[in-house]
């Protein structure tokens, strides 16, 4: 999910996480609203600044909201449940890990599919 290079970094900005979860700025403030545990620092002017821990929080809610289509109030319960231990951590993990390496295969699938159409045409 992150960016090897960014690895390095302690915060990142709203325009970074958005973009690494491609979503538009504006859905991730809509998010913070929405659930509290998503908490990013304010620098000066009010500037976003994510921590590892807001991140993690944004890749959970954006797998129940985004990957599983849940609605608001269905993904924080069912974060709230991760948090009390009712639901384990590491088996949720696994399936956003297993998203996420579906995705690459579809992509990279998608594009050998274009290929192929080119080199047919």
């Amino acid at each position: 999910m992150l960016n090897e290079n960014k690895e390095l970094k302690t915060y990142y900005s709203v325009a970074e996480v958005a973009e690494m979860f491609n979503v538009a700025s504006s859905l991730l403030r809509y998010w913070e609203s929405m659930f509290p545990s998503i908490n990013p620092q304010k620098a000066g002017r009010g500037i976003r600044q994510y921590s590892k821990d807001d991140i993690e929080e944004v890749r959970l809610v954006y797998h129940y909201v985004k990957e599983k289509g849940m609605i608001i109030e269905g993904a924080r319960n069912a974060i709230d449940r991760l948090k009390n231990g009712e639901t384990n951590l590491a088996e949720v993990n696994h399936r956003i890990e297993a998203i996420d390496r579906l995705k690459v295969v579809r992509d990279e699938l998608q594009r050998i599919g274009r290929e192929l159409q080119e080199l047919s045409s």
